[in-house]
């Protein structure tokens, strides 16, 4: 095959694991109804600690989508992966047993990996006097292993990397499948993003930053993208995983197809650890590679689901980048902040963002902004305050940028032939 051929690549299979729901129906649902995930933490104790609310997935049993055995030697990061990864494949309807595996790649990135394992051991080695370690730690807790376990679970042979690029992982291994598809190195991928990192150690790391919100009267609506008042978000965790497929395969197999992924762009502020580039330059450029990617033009553009942390600083420059990207149009455009909802979580934002923008494109609807109920004059944009809205969206962008400046941006459009 002539390795300059660029192939149309569809989403056929969708799956999610989130704060808000353990499946992709419930996870949907759950943000047009404006349900909060966020809560006080009962994965560590939060009387400890003045960092009190995290945004947990609930109710996951392992074992519903593997055996014993491999629940108890995988993280629960990549035991998210297992569980996103197998509802994608038996959403997408592929034939496991027709299909050329070498030809299916596996791009499921990680922000904080097995950080809570790590933990845990650590604290188990100096319990023992440095005298031992349980055997499989190590495949345990390594970043690659979310990715690695979905591929042998499902028997996949293709390319499989994992991205790790703090909050724009997701987005970013969506992105990289999608180039690895279009340019024929698989003809499907399984891409996406699992964190599972809520712990106390972690939790006090984002909110000595200033990243973390009060609980407040009520933690639910503790999260408030864009809103004056918006304090931070809150330590979250689960998995989103899209089936990518070359645009011919899923035409000659009869797949259903969801929408099409036509763009993606990156960029590197190069500026803070922490801290996003005055005006959000460099986040804006990643808007507009991938609409030039995609061939579109801002007016183009009908929803953005933004990245939208919840701190001072990140969604003023994020307000201030789509106004640079998108011009006289940005006002027009239906602007989302799910973390209102999800809370941070980190390396699945992105990949749970996308999965809820391709639901947008098939369904005509926007999921809301909660909290936003003090506009910020700095803030000036159409967020969808409260209430999910049904619109026109022929095209949906989702917006990711990363502690050290690591900005990764993908575009869906509805499918035509």
């Amino acid at each position: 095959m002539p390795r300059h051929i660029h192939h149309r690549v569809v989403v056929t299979g969708l799956g999610a694991l989130s704060p808000i729901g353990n499946d992709v129906a419930t996870f949907w649902d759950g943000l047009l109804n404006g349900r909060s995930g966020v809560a006080l933490a009962t994965r560590y104790d939060h009387n400890d600690i003045p960092y009190q609310i995290t945004a947990e997935v609930k109710d996951f049993d392992p074992q519903r989508y593997m055996d014993p055995k491999t629940a108890k030697r995988t993280a629960r990061f990549a035991q998210f992966a297992l569980a996103a990864a197998g509802e994608a494949l038996a959403d997408s309807g592929l034939d496991m047993q027709a299909i050329d595996r070498t030809r299916v790649g596996v791009v499921i990135g990680t922000s904080l990996g097995g950080t809570a394992e790590v933990e845990q051991q650590t604290l188990s080695f100096e319990a023992r006097q440095h005298k031992r370690v349980d055997a499989l730690y190590l495949p345990t807790f390594i970043y690659n292993m979310g990715s690695c376990h979905v591929a042998i679970a499902h028997d996949l042979h293709g390319p499989n990397t994992t991205p790790v690029m703090a909050c724009a992982t997701g987005t970013y291994a969506i992105g990289e499948a999608f180039r690895m598809v279009q340019r024929g190195d698989a003809t499907i991928a399984v891409a996406g993003g699992s964190d599972a990192g809520v712990t106390a150690l972690n939790a006090m790391a984002f909110g000595v930053i200033g990243a973390i919100a009060p609980a407040g009267a009520d933690p639910s609506r503790a999260v408030k993208p864009f809103d004056r008042n918006r304090k931070g978000t809150a330590g979250g965790e689960g998995c989103g995983v899209l089936i990518l497929e070359q645009l011919d395969h899923a035409l000659a197999r009869g797949a259903r197809i969801y929408a099409e992924l036509v763009g993606f762009g990156a960029t590197e502020d190069a500026f803070h650890l922490t801290a996003p580039a005055p005006g959000g330059t460099y986040a804006a450029l990643a808007m507009t590679r991938a609409m030039e990617d995609a061939e579109l033009s801002p007016v183009d553009i009908d929803h953005i689901s933004a990245h939208a942390t919840a701190t001072s600083m990140n969604d003023s420059a994020e307000t201030a980048a789509i106004h640079t990207a998108f011009g006289a149009h940005a006002p027009h455009i239906a602007v989302s902040g799910i973390k209102s909802m999800l809370g941070h979580t980190a390396g699945a934002a992105g990949a749970l963002a996308a999965v809820a923008a391709v639901k947008s494109i098939m369904h005509q609807v926007v999921p809301p902004t909660m909290g936003l109920d003090t506009p910020d004059p700095a803030c000036d944009l159409d967020y969808v305050p409260n209430a999910a809205r049904h619109t026109r969206v022929r095209t949906a962008m989702v917006n990711a940028f990363g502690f050290g400046g690591q900005n990764a941006v993908v575009l869906f459009a509805q499918y035509q032939a």
